[in-house]
């Protein structure tokens, strides 16, 4: 680990741990893939980046929780795969959620943000239920590290260095 690791958000594998190649290590990261999971791991098709992972805002099962939740941001980890230095290069993007109707919108955020982002927003709601009572009708928490701490792992368990990237080229 270098001195400055910390601050510049690279995170190293440890001593020892041979690099996989870049297909075995998209393979990893695209396994952390799973229907109980909040969000998703995708093929970048925009051509900016190898792979992106996202919250599940727009899928069917989880745009109800996240619009219960009033959720007026998001954010997606972009990510590009650097084989010759076994290193992922990565940067998050923020983006704006308006709801209409019950079904999510999204928006770029028009802002200068880029790097990395430590995100956490939580709630609960009270109203009356079908019985009639007063009762919890939702409680959630989203935490960004949910969806980087498990790429992080991935990358490092194989070998990679993860290195945030937050003024260079992705």
């Amino acid at each position: 680990m270098g001195v400055f690791d910390f601050l510049s958000g690279r995170k190293r594998p440890q001593a020892g741990v041979i690099a996989v190649s870049s297909q075995k290590l998209e393979a990893a990261i695209l396994a952390l893939n799973r229907d109980t999971a909040p969000y998703q791991i995708t093929e970048c098709t925009d051509g900016s980046c190898d792979l992106v992972a996202e919250w599940k805002i727009v899928d069917a099962k989880w745009y109800e929780i996240f619009g219960k939740a009033g959720l007026k941001k998001a954010f997606k980890v972009k990510m590009r795969l650097d084989p010759d230095n076994s290193e992922v290069r990565a940067v998050d993007q923020d983006y704006t959620v308006s709801w209409q109707a019950g079904v999510p919108s999204l928006a770029l955020q028009a802002s200068g943000f880029r790097g990395q982002k430590s995100e956490i927003s939580f709630g609960t709601g009270y109203a009356f239920t079908e019985d009639l009572e007063l009762g919890q009708v939702y409680n959630y928490r989203f935490n960004s590290s949910e969806v980087k701490k498990p790429l992080q792992q991935a990358v490092t368990d194989n070998g990679w260095t993860w290195r945030a990237v937050r003024f260079g080229k992705l």
